[in-house]
């Protein structure tokens, strides 16, 4: 008489389905290599060669942007920017050109942080009153029209030099304070 036993075949069912349930929660680890990384600070989009353009009909109001790349963080409301260009358009003001090695736009575009050879020209290259300023770093402020920046600034307009530290300058009133540290020249030609 043949015998068969009913634990062998459990005992394989039980054993196949441990041997499953090991390797499922294996292959469901994070790999153990990114102990150390965070996935949280890596940007969740990166874009290159962008360009952007933003309209506020009620205003007139035309903003433009172009930058080499963008890199977008989610959980920090953060936007990077490399070799950015804006462009601020307002048919009661002379347009306002920025250039910038690096941005940093917060708050949903409410804050933009500039850094690494600053440029920012107001007014046409045809307009005696056209001001360019250079500093290391910016802090733009769109809705309001404000630029302000707490390092060394060097501002020129027609044969006018001006270096400061620390600047606060209003687009809609043209009106530029110089916070320390003035220094002019003024070279007749």
């Amino acid at each position: 008489m043949i015998h068969r036993s009913y634990f062998s075949m459990i005992f394989i069912l039980l054993t196949s389905l441990i041997a499953v349930t090991i390797w499922l929660d294996k292959i469901t680890q994070p790999i153990s290599g990114t102990d150390n990384f965070d996935f949280f600070h890596e940007p969740d989009y990166i874009i290159e060669n962008i360009s952007g353009f933003r309209v506020e009909h009620d205003k007139s109001v035309h903003r433009f942007f172009h930058a080499r790349k963008l890199l977008h963080y989610t959980n920090q409301d953060l936007t990077q920017l490399e070799d950015i260009q804006f462009v601020n358009t307002d048919p009661k003001n002379p347009p306002l050109e920025v250039f910038a090695n690096n941005a940093k736009i917060m708050n949903s575009g409410e804050e933009i942080f500039l850094t690494g050879d600053v440029t920012a020209i107001r007014g046409l290259n045809t307009d005696e009153r056209k001001i360019t300023l250079k500093t290391d770093k910016l802090h733009l402020i769109p809705d309001e029209n404000l630029v302000k920046t707490d390092k060394v600034v060097k501002i020129t307009r027609l044969n006018t030099t001006i270096q400061a530290v620390g600047l606060e300058l209003n687009n809609d009133t043209g009106m530029v304070e110089l916070l320390s540290h003035v220094r002019a020249i003024n070279q007749n030609p």
